[in-house]
């Protein structure tokens, strides 16, 4: 056994340990597949988390069995695992919620005496939302939102395990200063931010990424639906390095026929899931149709960042009115995304390029961002001073404690008296105050509420 720190991942079989592994260690040694009980044994490898050295543990999936089967003999590993662990992460299937199994098993982690940090894997889209809350009544503290296959939240997860091990100041961990990006693997601003450009067919997407890269990288033309596929670009703005996908025009699906078209679709759709920031473009002789709205509320849907490019703007005659009615538009029909950031340019002949990239650094950091646990509880208390919750039934509904479950989206749980009574009007004001008040614009925000009471009040005592 390795002198460094030992991390053992325990959870169910299939939960993601073994993907999990492989992405701390940088490193595709455990065997992952959908089929449940693949990995038997302990694997230990050595790896190095953000310059720290800690050697990881994969172990079997925690199944019952009977004296002398493989699943008991799986199961003692496990808990030999365990015993020789300096911190246990407990992996779940987000998508799954708690299972009674993973509440046999939580009571064996917690007999064990050894910290533990709380993993909700497969987080990615909203599929997992439910499941992540629900991992609360567990008792082991906030868990972490992670997707171990498409490497998202591994940055907040590293924090929280050199933080337990003691390799890193707890205050800095958990309250880290607000725009700090998240590492992937430790990688942190070495690794490239993820930036598709998105759009209807002949809105000049693959122009713009020319212009930005500076040659002519993508086939561009008046015909509508040259680019097939989604085409990554590398490139860097004020020493960050950004990789661009271009994307084939989004359509309306009862437009798409072709089976090529199909895919291309398809591949523009699973572009803007694993983009960080996208940026939509519209055309600005054409701008704000229906489509360029639907592709605005599916960004916003899948929790991305979002900036809007009006392209062709040096054909705009009076610029100042359309500028106005862009914005009043935005602010209309993508209020879930307040605030977002309209960069008017020309791919043509590169006006306002310039003002493209600062835009999407700026839109990255705020999704990003991260909020002190006094600081939400020192803003909820003044929001319901200036407006406190309504009366229902004759009850008032109290709102009593409120903390940062993740960034990427920045998504917030408060803890409330009857949270399925709380009027939509009351949650979007809570929404819009925050946004204004920790300078959140054009970033989705997701604020969830949940029945209780402060779950870290019996802590302090």
């Amino acid at each position: 056994m390795s002198s460094s720190p030992v991390i053992a991942i325990i959870g169910r079989p299939n939960v993601g340990k073994s993907t999990l592994f492989n992405r701390l260690t940088g490193r595709r040694t455990a065997l992952v597949s959908d089929m449940p009980g693949l990995t038997r044994d302990r694997r230990e490898e050595d790896a190095e988390l953000a310059g720290h050295a800690v050697t990881l543990v994969d172990t079997a999936g925690l199944e019952e069995g009977k004296r002398g089967s493989i699943a008991a003999r799986m199961r003692e590993q496990t808990e030999a695992a365990l015993s020789e662990a300096d911190l246990v992460l407990f992996l779940l299937d987000a998508r799954e919620g708690v299972t009674p199994d993973d509440k046999v098993f939580a009571q064996l982690v917690r007999a064990s005496g050894r910290p533990v940090i709380i993993v909700a894997n497969k987080c990615e889209g909203r599929a997992g939302e439910a499941g992540f809350y629900a991992a609360f009544e567990l008792g082991f503290g906030e868990p972490v939102a992670i997707s171990a296959e498409h490497g998202e939240g591994l940055g907040e997860l590293i924090t929280d395990i050199l933080a337990a091990l003691g390799l890193q100041d707890v205050q800095e961990a958990h309250e880290g200063e607000a725009g700090t990006a998240e590492a992937e693997g430790g990688a942190g601003r070495d690794r490239p931010i993820r930036v598709a450009i998105v759009g209807r067919p002949n809105a000049g997407k693959s122009t713009l990424v020319n212009a930005l890269l500076g040659e002519e990288r993508m086939i561009t033309g008046p015909e509508p639906g040259l680019t097939r596929d989604a085409v990554a670009s590398d490139l860097t703005w004020s020493g960050r390095k950004v990789r661009l996908f271009d994307t084939a025009g989004l359509r309306r699906k009862a437009r798409v026929t072709e089976a090529a078209e199909k895919l291309s679709a398809s591949d523009a759709v699973r572009a803007i899931r694993f983009a960080e920031v996208v940026v939509l473009l519209i055309d600005a002789e054409r701008p704000f149709e229906h489509q360029d709205l639907t592709i605005g509320d599916l960004v916003t849907q899948e929790g991305r960042a979002l900036v809007v490019a009006v392209n062709k703007w040096d054909l705009v005659e009076d610029k100042q009115r359309m500028l106005k009615e862009l914005r009043e538009t935005l602010a209309e029909r993508l209020a879930q995304v307040a605030g977002v950031t309209l960069v008017p340019l020309s791919a043509l002949s590169g006006r306002g390029l310039d003002r493209l990239g600062p835009a999407v650094l700026a839109a990255y950091d705020s999704w990003n961002k991260r909020i002190a646990t006094a600081d939400l509880n020192r803003w909820l208390e003044e929001a319901l001073a200036r407006h406190a919750p309504p009366a229902v039934r004759g009850r008032r509904i109290k709102i009593r404690y409120m903390t940062q479950a993740s960034a990427r989206p920045p998504t917030f749980i408060a803890f409330c008296s009857r949270p399925e009574d709380l009027p939509k009007s009351y949650l979007r004001y809570l929404t819009n105050t925050l946004r204004k008040s920790f300078d959140l614009p054009g970033v989705p925000l997701r604020l969830n509420l949940r029945k209780g009471e402060n779950p870290y009040a019996k802590r302090k005592h």
